[in-house]
């Protein structure tokens, strides 16, 4: 059984065609017209193990907002897509990652109750043409769209670039775990019989 999912999302601000293949091996062709941010979205795939491509046009001239955060809205839609009944899988995932002086922890679940909480804390405005507010953007609109809890916590980290690729790469880890199988799980790891 392949867990991939196509989304494409056409609005009056961005045009975005996403593939996600959950079961992939690292690589990524990105283009968002934002060079940090398809740097973020290339190091999820490749600590993730995830194939993905991610094509946005977007009004970069008015600024970054919309193409961040509905990327996020479509990456969302596709992990939760590509993930499908669920049946089989871990269901949660966190990891500590460590980059240099900093130290950033992600845990999340599966669940299908979307929940976001984060503590990551920038001191700069921008990080070449990615505003850093956006990292939180991000990060909602993607656990709303995934029916996902998830949770950062900046345990160390004052260069921001580190922190923002830190939690990227946290994230992949911890979703990479949170839908691998374990041959323990016979259906879905709830009490409900469904998630």
């Amino acid at each position: 059984m392949e867990r991939k999912a196509e989304i494409r999302r056409t609005t009056g601000e961005t045009d975005i065609l996403l593939t996600l293949n959950l079961d992939g091996s690292g690589k990524a062709q990105i283009d968002t017209g934002i060079g940090f941010f398809d740097h973020m979205l290339d190091a999820f795939a490749r600590h993730g193990f995830f194939d993905l491509t991610v094509q946005v046009k977007g009004d970069l001239h008015v600024d970054g907002h919309h193409t961040i955060e509905d990327t996020g809205i479509v990456l969302g839609q596709a992990i939760r897509e590509a993930a499908g009944d669920k049946k089989g899988i871990r269901r949660y995932g966190s990891f500590a990652l460590p980059m240099d002086e900093t130290l950033v922890l992600c845990a999340l679940d599966l669940g299908g109750r979307a929940y976001f909480a984060s503590d990551l804390a920038f001191t700069v405005d921008k990080i070449g043409d990615f505003e850093t507010e956006m990292v939180q953007e991000f990060f909602l609109a993607v656990a709303n769209n995934a029916a996902m809890n998830l949770h950062f916590k900046m345990l160390e980290g004052h260069n921001n670039h580190h922190i923002a690729e830190a939690a990227f790469k946290a994230f992949a880890k911890s979703l990479d775990t949170a839908v691998s199988f374990d041959p323990r799980i016979s259906d879905v790891l709830s009490t409900k019989g469904s998630l």
